[in-house]
């Protein structure tokens, strides 16, 4: 026997087990489970017993919550922190946005008043707890020269403390408006 018929019988043999492992039984008596028929789950009222229930896949449990520790919502990082800075920078495109790791990072903005500077975000989130240095943000601007190139200006500190401050409160309202003082 040559080698190729004796590659194609053994390829042959090969694939007919193959096969024959593959064949499964479809009949039509198939049976379907039945201890939960019946059982309707109203919107937002998840049995505390599944991954999505009480504290849910990430999240944290009520007591951490209360004492101001959780991240609530499964985030990696402080809520209030977190939807504070989104909010605080919604004017600008964001590039990027990692609630697990805190970091907010937008594209270039140019405002319609001054076309001919641009200014990028990015917000570090630092702790899961709401506190004073659980926020940084880093900002860079550019202004257009008359060879169309885009040229890195230094911004003084007052502009990242102001944008950090204005975050701060905005994550200090969010609070006393959900838990009150």
């Amino acid at each position: 026997m040559t080698r190729q018929k004796f590659c194609a019988v053994a390829m042959g043999c090969l694939l007919a087990f193959v096969l024959a492992g593959c064949e499964s039984d479809m009949s039509a008596n198939s049976t379907f489970p039945t201890s939960s028929r019946g059982q309707v789950y109203q919107t937002g009222n998840v049995p505390d017993d599944t991954i999505f229930g009480k504290g849910g896949i990430f999240g944290d449990d009520e007591k951490e919550l209360q004492d101001g520790i959780g991240s609530g919502g499964g985030l990696g990082v402080n809520a209030y922190l977190w939807r504070a800075s989104l909010d605080t920078i919604a004017f600008m495109p964001l590039s990027s946005a990692d609630p697990f790791g805190g970091v907010i990072i937008t594209d270039w903005y140019s405002s319609p008043d001054s076309p001919n500077e641009r200014f990028k975000v990015t917000v570090y989130i630092l702790d899961r707890r709401l506190r004073a240095d659980g926020v940084r943000v880093t900002a860079f601007k550019q202004n257009l020269d008359t060879s169309n190139q885009w040229i890195a200006i230094p911004l003084a500190p007052k502009v990242t403390a102001d944008l950090e401050n204005a975050i701060l409160a905005k994550a200090r309202d969010l609070r006393v408006a959900r838990e009150g003082e």
